[in-house]
């Protein structure tokens, strides 16, 4: 499936990890990480990846931007996954392929750099007191919301 994962500033090694092992399930065609992101290989992220750092291919990029400049320049859509004004609803998205979505950090977000660079924002609606899910969770989502409609057009 051409459907990439950048994982913006992710602070956590154990979301890192858990992003892995859901991108192998999900069938991701790889996983660029950014910034502060740890990278493979770690004894704590195999806490949570189970050994899917050997099968995701992933790249790393000091700048997420420039990595959204990469893939927007090899004819790839970059959606951004965020709580922010005039975002899309995530279920109503047209996903087209080639594409990579982003999550960003726990508490930040996607960079606002990155938004402004993004094709698309779209947003996982929220019906609780809180305003957001764990960006391994929402990651998930996204990843398997894109399977779904990948083998919905009647791709293997």
């Amino acid at each position: 499936m051409p459907v990439y994962g950048l994982l913006d500033n992710v602070r956590s090694v154990w979301n890192v990890g858990s992003m892995f092992r859901t991108a192998d399930a999900a069938g991701l065609a790889g996983l660029y990480l950014a910034g502060m992101t740890a990278t493979p290989p770690r004894p704590d992220m195999e806490k949570t990846a189970l050994g899917a750092t050997r099968t995701v291919p992933w790249d790393y990029w000091a700048d997420p931007a420039a990595a959204v400049g990469h893939l927007r320049a090899a004819g790839v859509r970059v959606v951004a996954v965020e709580q922010a004004p005039g975002a899309a609803d995530w279920q109503g998205c047209g996903w087209s392929f080639p594409l990579c979505f982003v999550v960003g950090h726990e508490v930040r977000g996607v960079g606002s750099t990155v938004l402004a660079l993004a094709d698309t924002i779209v947003a996982i609606p929220m019906a609780g007191a809180k305003t957001s899910l764990n960006v391994a969770v929402s990651f998930g989502l996204i990843a398997f919301e894109i399977r779904r409609r990948w083998l919905q057009e009647g791709r293997p």
